[in-house]
């Protein structure tokens, strides 16, 4: 049996439809924190849902029992749990959906990330779990994302747009479509993927700079971008924090806007076909959703 963790979220959906597409034929539980919800009512595949809250133990415990093999998309601050639970219960097998934000090198960013999955590695070796780790990028793909839709209202809203150290940093989004179709290849691809990592980037490499002019390109916007030296940034960062006796401290986030953050996905391509889309191709399906909705 497959326990999925996280399937409610952005990413999540999207996997449940390549159960749907392919017509999976392994029964699935899915962990879900309540009923509330009609995303099951199209299943054509055998599956259960089970109530439960990933800060309780027991209910992690209840949930993996019977299980062969787990998906955990929900948040990478879970990892361990669920691996401890999986442990209890003699679960093979984990695919453990991460993040890029590891490799940065400011410490809020990734100073977590790496104890936990040092962590993960060791103790899932030690008690021999095959796991498998998924690296997203920035992810994008619909108005409910937390990342290019904040650009888009911010673009369609204001003239304005002040660029942190010119928007020169590089990004890589991938479109959350891309990554449901990548948890369904991994799936089914054990024996290529047992025991390695992906970095799941999108298929182009844009300037911040460039993916913003794009975005007010395509919403027909005149935006003045306006370059804002990197030291001033920060200085309004500091400032901020002061102000605000540390409740607001953005100086990482900051930091992290002049950060390029690229990464290579061959060894995805060449394990599980991994192959995902152009950004100005998903960029259009969000740009158009969110215009729908403005409507």
């Amino acid at each position: 049996m497959l326990l999925v963790i996280g399937v409610t979220g952005h990413t999540g959906r999207y996997f449940l439809e390549q159960l749907n597409v392919k017509e999976y034929n392994d029964k699935v539980r899915f962990l879900i924190r309540d009923n509330k919800t009609n995303l099951f009512e199209n299943c054509n595949f055998e599956y259960e849902t089970i109530i439960g809250d990933l800060n309780n133990q027991d209910d992690l415990i209840n949930a993996t029992k019977g299980v062969d093999t787990i998906l955990e998309i929900y948040n990478i601050r879970y990892s361990l749990k669920v691996l401890n639970a999986a442990i209890k219960n003699k679960v093979n097998r984990i695919i453990f959906v991460h993040t890029t934000g590891i490799y940065s090198k400011y410490k809020m960013a990734s100073h977590e990330y790496k104890i936990i999955e040092e962590e993960v590695i060791k103790k899932a070796k030690e008690n021999n779990i095959n796991i498998t780790i998924l690296r997203p990028t920035m992810i994008y793909g619909d108005i409910c994302d937390h990342n290019i839709s904040k650009f888009i209202k911010m673009i369609d809203k204001i003239r304005i747009y002040p660029l942190i150290a010119g928007g020169k940093a590089k990004i890589q989004p991938v479109h959350a479509k891309d990554l449901g179709i990548a948890y369904y290849s991994v799936l089914l691809n054990e024996k290529n993927t047992k025991n390695k990592s992906y970095n799941l980037s999108g298929a182009t490499e844009i300037s911040i700079k460039d993916m913003l002019k794009l975005i007010s390109e395509k919403l027909n916007k005149k935006t003045i971008f306006i370059p804002i030296p990197m030291w001033i940034s920060i200085t309004a960062a500091y400032i901020l924090k002061f102000i605000s006796f540390g409740k607001i401290n953005i100086i990482e986030k900051v930091l992290r806007m002049n950060e390029t953050r690229v990464f290579d996905y061959k060894n995805a391509v060449d394990d599980f076909d991994y192959s995902p889309i152009l950004f100005e191709e998903g960029l259009e399906k969000e740009i158009k959703q969110y215009i729908d909705v403005r409507r």
